[in-house]
């Protein structure tokens, strides 16, 4: 029987809806007559795949030493698991509750974790996704404690009224088993003893169990006998306690910054009472009090003295001080300063034994932000270099962008400059944390992640599961930093730091890159591999003027006076200064001709690596501060750079370093000379969506734009001194007059902030080389230009010839008017040939700026897009262009809309591309209300529908990006990355490039008690836990006081995660498993059954023999 397969049925059904909302214009070709769609629904699937970074405000940490594997919990319930480099695992607790504490089954492959909302639960890590197999739900009480026996099923918690429960770990049941708080404590105390705060068993008699009460109360607890051997009480509350080796002492934390050490069998007073960090008096007093001590570990060693290691206790003088870890050896006392506050730590020992030296060779702490691991085993105690970058930045990412299948000899470039960059005096020794193995390497292709934050750039190579930092661009030491107060940057435009990087282009083959930031400005950069200093950065300075020019008269159709291109319309613009200007920002006036940031003048030592080419900025004008940059796009076959804002766009030819256009958005939408400014408004000469006429534009050579000063400028040398040419950018903001129904301009400072955020603006730019104007038979380079209220206008470049006169002749540009009207902001275009081939930008291959001329010559060869032949009345290229609201595709030259899909009505889309995906293309879209979708290509047939992820927080809008090849990621938290993938082919291939947590690995032999030990019976003494908490000793538990939930279990999670052959394998081998198991139940059911028939034969026969001679008068 044939299978039926609704994916095809529908999508059949949307092939035929969306080529019945098509319209096609007479005598051309339909495009599915063209181009071949390969594209299903069964390609794609949507899946999680690794999460990167740090763990996002984290709560507890535990550490496997036998298998090597840290698992690091949060508040928000999750776990992250870390073993080598390139083995991370991450898990959610569903409820999304606190993970306060971490207990590993060493070597086992089992973890514990308890929650803040009183449940515990059982963690497989025997398999690549590990699922939980038991939770327990405490109801009655609150869980402040846990701790597990090395080597032992039972599991000790600690409460908040001061119990002590007993659960068995291997079918997650409390035990009958109770230690109760007023038995623990002496009958003469009056008051409650407070939550207990630790649980450990003496390590050389496991029959002693070692409480801790908040209030200061310790209690060594006699398991067999069930009652107190020893009671020690201290004025001040404990936080933690920590065992001698050979169980005869232990140490207690105290909220004073106190420490002191109690011989087990002297419970009257305390041997030793020292305060850390605390002043000695000279007159013998009581030293002053200081912090409390959160955590402290007692650790020895067999050939010197032991380990003290303690966080917190400072004194309290000691305000705005780091957070400290205190490494106490012998005599000498080391204060570890640390960035973030302590969250906790753990000492990394050779044996997993508590009753053997211990041999610390390792600190692991665990901060706020950051995970350091300190080496006990060195001088000065240097810190191990962290081999998986789990700081992913070092301020809030403000954009993200992710690129798959990079060129092959990028990766190595990028990884040449940046180990440069490396820090030294890290330890020589290899990263502790090594457990796990690697998955299969199935993918071959390279990804990059470009992260920008507050002042600089993080390059991040992705291969397979891996994050490795490659290289580190700091953006923020082109300008001068605040060195007092009257120095700081000018934040007025934006509230956040100024230095923020807000968006980036960038050019992998070419290594050319872009830089926008929030304050308005705009820094290009080269990659070379030679260092160089920079003498001086030359800048170039816009300003954004808004001019006020009288209404037209009412009574009659006469218009104000125009600039011209000959002329100027002011005196600014007829002698442009070709000195810096220091601006006015006086009192006595408004600031003018300033920028928010001032370009340093000193020389600038630019290390191998990116080196900054050209610095442009916008600058106030009559008080009021630059609109924020929204778009930006750089080209390196073109040189040019492509900024826009709500004013209009600026084209900068970073080759000649000068400004060759700036256009306010009416002149866009006007298909005549660019520098002819027309007294009308923008949103009147929109046209519908669905026709749109013929426009007609004449291309300008600029020749005669090229002012003074601009001449002046490019024939000037750049090394010597700073050059600073003011170009002023006239953008009219028109609006209609009701009264007298003309319109009226008026200064930026006039407009409201509501007219600010509703006023259009330019949201995405494309190079690209294609057919100027409607009815063009010959391609040639262009600009794409998209705003924010749906319009994509067409922008004519005219590039002179290559070599010297590239450097000496201007670049032409012409608008060409509106091609195309969607709904919503524009957020992406592309191109596509008569086959559906995505035609890319034209680029030029890498060179070394600082290299030779000849070496230059070689390498400087630019690569256009291959032109297609175009013959009359015939379309050989399809515009995509993807708004907020809705995809279309039209066709070029005729600019006819082919197709036309709506994508949500009642959302909006937050992020589109094109993308390649199994050999063809596809449009990419992430709403606001969580879906993600694809749409193919032409057709724009809907291929994948998935309710992923609401928008919760504008970091994932700012940072949600999509990549070749069915890759896409975003910021799911302030430190981490979360990487998904919607394609089919990757989600089955996910289990074989997960890593593995747990490898088989032996348990290290128990420590030798040695012949007198032996002998004479002092070693360490081991208890049967069985006898004491098995139900049949001592009984069952309350019911009430906990429920037991069962989780998934590892069978349930490999049937929901196996996929592939190694998928049908495992299923195979499931079923086996479960034939077996039902199998063996029928044998147990057999056996039991004739076990009961040869009792039953036996109790008849017994019976016969009874009443066999008695007569039936005696029965």
């Amino acid at each position: 029987m044939k299978k039926f397969n609704i994916r095809k049925v529908l999508d059949g059904l949307t092939a035929v809806s969306s080529s019945s909302s098509a319209t096609a214009q007479p005598g051309t070709p339909r495009e599915n007559d063209v181009v071949q769609e390969t594209l299903q629904s069964e390609h794609f699937q949507l899946c999680k795949t690794v999460r990167h970074g740090f763990p996002y405000q984290p709560s507890s940490m535990a550490f496997d030493p036998v298998q090597k594997i840290l698992a690091i919990g949060t508040q928000t319930g999750a776990l992250r698991l870390f073993g080598r480099a390139g083995v991370e695992c991450y898990c959610q607790h569903e409820s999304g509750a606190a993970v306060i504490q971490l207990q590993f089954l060493i070597n086992e492959g089992a973890l514990v974790s308890a929650l803040a909302d009183d449940s515990i639960h059982l963690w497989n890590l025997r398999q690549k996704i590990p699922a939980i197999l038991h939770s327990l739900k405490f109801n009655r009480e609150r869980i402040t404690y846990c701790h597990l026996p090395f080597q032992s099923k039972w599991l000790y918690i600690g409460t908040e009224r001061g119990n002590i429960h007993i659960v068995n770990v291997e079918s997650f049941t409390l035990s009958g088993y109770v230690i109760m708080w007023n038995k623990a404590i002496e009958l003469s105390t009056k008051t409650h003893p407070g939550p207990v705060v630790h649980i450990s068993d003496n390590p050389m008699d496991e029959g002693k169990l070692l409480i801790g009460f908040e209030c200061g109360v310790v209690v060594l607890w006699d398991l067999k006998s069930k009652k107190a051997d020893y009671r020690y009480n201290y004025d001040e509350a404990i936080h933690s306690v920590a065992w001698h080796h050979e169980g005869k002492q232990f140490v207690c934390s105290h909220s004073d910054g106190t420490l002191t050490t109690w011989n087990v069998r002297a419970p009257a007073k305390a041997a030793q009472i020292i305060t850390p960090h605390g002043k000695q008096p000279k007159d013998g007093k009581k030293p002053e009090p200081c912090k409390p001590i959160l955590k402290v570990e007692y650790k020895t060693t067999r050939a010197g003295d032991p380990f003290m290691v303690l966080s917190g206790g400072l004194s309290y003088d000691t305000v705005g001080r780091r957070a400290c870890l205190t490494v106490m050896h012998g005599k000498s006392t080391a204060v570890l300063e640390m960035d973030y506050p302590i969250v906790d730590f753990l000492t990394l020992c050779e044996t997993p034994y508590p009753n053997d030296f211990q041999e610390p060779y390792a600190v692991v702490v665990l901060l706020e932000k950051d995970l350091v691991v300190i080496d006990l085993g060195q001088i000065g105690y240097p810190i191990f270099e962290n081999p998986y970058p789990l700081t992913i930045h070092e301020s809030p990412v403000t954009c993200c962008e992710y690129f798959a299948d990079c060129p092959a000899d990028l990766i190595p470039a990028l990884y040449s400059v940046g180990s440069r960059q490396k820090r030294q005096g890290y330890s020589k020794k290899e990263w502790p944390v090594s457990g796990g193995n690697w998955g299969q390497n199935t993918q071959s292709y390279p990804e990059i992640i470009i992260t920008g934050e507050s002042s600089c750039l993080f390059f991040f190579l992705l291969l397979k599961v891996m994050l490795q930092v490659l290289y580190k661009l700091k953006t923020a030491k082109v300008f001068e930093r605040a060195r007092g107060k009257e120095e700081k940057p000018n934040t007025d435009i934006v509230d956040e730091d100024p230095f923020a990087i807000q968006t980036l282009s960038w050019c992998p083959e070419s290594r050319m890159l872009c830089v926008a930031g929030v304050s308005a400005h705009v820094i290009v950069y080269r990659f070379s591999k030679q260092e160089i200093t920079t003498e001086v950065l030359l800048e170039v300075r816009m300003q954004c003027e808004f001019s006020d020019v009288d209404s037209p008269d009412p009574g009659g159709d006469q218009t104000p006076t125009l600039p011209t291109p000959g002329a100027s319309s002011s005196p600014q613009e007829s002698e442009p200064p070709t000195q810096p200007s220091t601006g006015s920002n006086s009192s006595d006036g408004p600031r003018d001709n300033i920028p928010c940031l001032q370009v340093r003048s000193s020389p600038l030592k630019q290390s191998p690596g990116y080196q900054v080419e050209l610095v442009i900025q916008l600058v106030w004008v009559s008080g009021e501060p630059p609109q924020q940059i929204t778009s930006l796009a750089i080209n390196s076959s073109y040189g040019l750079v492509v900024f826009g804002n709500s004013n209009g766009l600026a084209v900068v030819d970073y080759l000649q370093k000068t400004l060759l256009l700036n256009m306010s958005l009416s002149e866009l939408y006007s298909p005549s000379d660019p520098y002819q400014r027309q007294p009308r408004s923008p949103r009147k000469t929109r046209q519908p969506s669905g026709d749109i006429p013929p426009v007609a534009s004449c291309m300008s050579r600029l020749s005669n734009l090229y002012s003074e000063s601009v001449k002046k400028l490019r024939s000037s040398s750049f090394s010597k001194s700073l050059i600073s040419s003011f170009f002023y950018l006239c953008a009219h903001s028109c609006r209609p007059d009701a009264k007298d129904n003309s319109f009226t301009r008026s200064r930026s400072s006039s407009v409201t902030s509501i007219d600010r955020e509703s006023r259009e603006a330019i949201s995405s730019f494309y190079f690209c080389e294609s057919f100027p104007r409607k009815g063009d038979s010959l391609v040639s380079p262009c600009l794409l230009v998209g705003t924010t209220q749906g319009s994509v206008m067409m922008v004519a470049l005219s590039l002179p010839p290559g070599g010297d006169q590239r450097l000496q002749q201007p670049v032409g540009i012409a608008s060409c008017g509106t091609m195309a009207q969607l709904k919503g902001g524009v957020l992406t275009m592309a191109l596509l040939d008569a086959a559906g081939t995505l035609l890319p930008p034209s680029y030029e291959p890498w060179y070394d700026p600082n290299a030779s001329d000849e070496e230059k010559e070689k390498s400087r060869r630019r690569r256009p897009a291959s032109p297609p032949s175009s013959q009359e009345g015939q379309d050989t290229q399809f515009a995509v262009l993807c708004s907020e609201k809705q995809a279309k595709v039209v066709a070029m030259p005729s600019q006819t809309r082919l197709y036309k899909h709506n994508i949500t009505e009642t959302s909006f889309v937050l992020r589109a591309d094109v993308v390649q995906m199994a050999g063809t293309n596809c449009i990419t879209c992430f709403c606001a209300n969580g879906h993600i979708m694809t749409l193919s290509l032409p057709s724009l047939r809907p291929l994948l529908d998935v309710n992923y992820l609401p928008l919760t927080d504008m970091r994932i809008a700012r940072t949600f990006c999509f990549s070749n090849l069915g890759q896409a990621l975003y910021l799911t938290s302030p430190t981490e990355i979360q990487r998904i993938t919607y394609s089919q082919e990757t989600c089955d291939n996910l289990q074989e490039m997960l890593s593995e947590l747990f490898t088989p690995v032996e348990t290290p032999e128990a420590p030798n008690r040695g012949f007198f030990k032996g002998l004479f019976g002092g070693g360490a003494q081991s208890l049967d836990r069985e006898d004491l908490f098995g139900e049949t000793a001592s009984g069952k538990a309350s019911r009430s006081l906990a429920q037991h939930i069962p989780g998934p279990g590892s069978m349930e999670g490999m049937k929901g995660a196996a996929s592939g052959v190694v998928g049908d394998l495992a299923r195979a081998r499931i079923a086996l498993d479960e034939r077996g198991q039902k199998l063996g139940e029928l044998e147990e059911r057999t056996a039991a059954m004739m076990a009961s028939a040869e009792s039953f034969s036996k109790h008849a026969h017994h019976m016969m023999l009874k009443y066999k001679d008695k007569k039936w008068y005696q029965l």
